[in-house]
């Protein structure tokens, strides 16, 4: 009798656990692609046949007339978003029933990872936002401008009096990140190029890596988030976090006791735990990139949040995450594209020149942001490798899209399902970008800028909840390339994939092989 029990009890977990939820679409009338039990609509990017990104896009592709479609993450019912006034409806107009990122941070004991601004959910987050946003405006950017020029010229100084030399972008950019965020986080100078073995590196490496052991962890924390707590599975390695916890304390003891400024983000951190950063006007005659995001009434308005030493910590790690592996990413696809593109890198090579002309090397903040064929060069890269392919928004209570297409009924998104914005297939749309797979970066100068389709270009996210350091990413990618290009070509070596395929076996947009360039000293130019 027993057996009996414990068969019924088991069949009924399988049917419910493993059956069901492969029914969970057709059961509300959604137009929706079949999925498998268990692995869901995943299985091409399981078996490394796809890159997820690409699996997302087809969906989006294969549903031209519907506003959205469902599908399965793994056993997870997700709603993707097509139609752009629906995205604008989720994720801004009706914000506060979309507020919160799909988290698993907060499900697990560690302290760093559930204090971060990308973790936090609710009105913690919403008050951590409006603590940190004041960090990220124009003026703080000019302030930390001269850092990262520092660690610009070190880099390509690196390079002085060498014959062409290939190179693979993706480590190399991410030396110059990680340089960037050393200074500019943490407080400390780091030349990783110059010493490749450096402590610092080889720790952000650690902290920043999203190898097979990674993604494990973080498949547990979304599909079994109970057995991950009950491991006491963490995220980050105990040794890097406390490494780069000693820098940052460390650090602050010593500018608090022999009363040190420095005009970087530690500062500002110590300001915002004094209760004393607050919101500036922008710098006149600053020109923002046509990617900045603005920031809304939440970062400006709400209450703010009472800093604990954990939560400055979180946030510099936070750096990591958000600035160390993008922005390496971006800076790379940006390289590839040049070199395959040598008319646009020569045309923007002349405005970098007429630049440093102008004024006598060295270009101020302001100039460098007034350069307007950098911005659509930087603009077209984001257009067509965005830093991230998709973003989510959890429901947080049931809400409902009412039916406005003949084929389609009201639906209920229930409380705690994502919804995802499919940001790489609407950037590739022909409709919105016409032969959307070429890389042209007159898509965004003055004449046909004003006819791009308001909700078709979201780089950094959409609403409240987009990227707060697009400021800082664009001004690192501007200050990079100005200082590359103006000494050196960008060219293509025998190892340079031509075109480039996303690999289905990474986890982040890169190819297969790397980004292999080849960096020339340019003709004429003092090095």
């Amino acid at each position: 009798m027993l057996v009996i029990i414990l068969g019924i009890i088991l069949g009924a977990l399988i049917y419910y656990r493993v059956h069901k939820p492969t029914t969970f679409w057709k059961e509300r009338g959604v137009v929706h692609e079949p999925a498998w039990p268990i692995i869901g609509n995943t299985g091409a990017f399981l078996m490394k046949k796809k890159h997820f990104s690409q699996i997302t896009t087809d969906l989006y592709n294969k549903f031209p007339n519907h506003r959205y479609v469902g599908y399965l993450q793994f056993g997870t019912p997700v709603l993707l978003i097509r139609d752009l006034d629906l995205i604008k409806q989720i994720g801004v107009k009706d914000f506060d029933n979309f507020h919160d990122h799909l988290t698993f941070a907060t499900k697990q004991p560690d302290p760093l990872t559930s204090k971060s601004l990308l973790s936090l959910v609710g009105d913690e987050w919403k008050q951590m936002r409006a603590t940190l946003s004041p960090a990220f405006t124009s003026s703080k950017m000019k302030n930390m401008y001269q850092l990262m020029t520092e660690c610009a010229e070190n880099f390509t100084h690196h390079f002085k009096n060498k014959e062409q030399v290939a190179v693979e972008m993706k480590d190399l950019f991410s030396r110059f990140t990680n340089d960037v965020i050393a200074t500019t986080a943490f407080g400390i100078q780091v030349n990783s190029v110059q010493d490749p073995k450096h402590e610092f590196y080889e720790m952000a490496k650690q902290i920043t890596k999203f190898g097979g052991l990674q993604s494990l962890k973080v498949f547990l924390f979304q599909m079994v988030p109970r057995v991950a707590k009950m491991l006491n599975i963490k995220l980050m390695r105990q040794d890097a976090t406390s490494f780069f916890r000693s820098i940052i304390m460390t650090n602050i003891d010593k500018r608090v006791k022999e009363k040190i400024f420095r005009p970087d983000m530690i500062h500002l951190l110590m300001e915002a735990q004094k209760g004393k950063l607050k919101h500036d006007s922008d710098v006149v005659g600053v020109k923002e990139g046509f990617a900045t995001v603005e920031e809304s009434h939440i970062g400006k308005n709400t209450q703010r949040m009472e800093l604990t030493d954990d939560h400055i910590v979180a946030q510099a790690l936070l750096f990591f995450f958000a600035g160390f592996e993008t922005v390496s990413n971006v800076s790379s696809f940006m390289a590839h594209e040049l070199a395959v593109n040598p008319d646009v890198q020569k045309k923007l090579q002349e405005e970098i020149d007429d630049a440093r002309q102008k004024h006598g090397g060295k270009v101020p903040y302001e100039a460098l942001l007034s350069m307007k064929y950098l911005d659509q060069v930087v603009s077209e890269t984001l257009r067509l490798w965005p830093p991230a392919f998709q973003t989510d928004r959890c429901c947080n209570r049931d809400y409902t899209i009412q039916a406005k297409n003949p084929n389609e009924d009201t639906l209920i998104v229930e409380k705690y399902m994502m919804t995802v914005i499919p940001i790489l297939a609407i950037h590739r749309d022909p409709q919105y970008y016409p032969e959307p797979e070429r890389f042209d970066p007159e898509r965004f100068n003055d004449e046909y800028k004003p006819k791009i389709v308001p909700g078709t270009y979201m780089p950094f996210g959409i609403g409240p909840r987009n990227c707060i350091g697009s400021r800082f990413a664009l001004l690192e990618v501007k200050t990079l390339f100005f200082h590359l290009l103006s000494k050196f070509d960008l060219v293509p070596t025998e190892k340079t994939e031509i075109p480039l395929r996303l690999s289905p076996k990474k986890a982040t947009m890169a190819p297969e092989t790397g980004f292999h360039l080849g960096l020339k000293p340019r003709k004429f130019v003092q090095l």
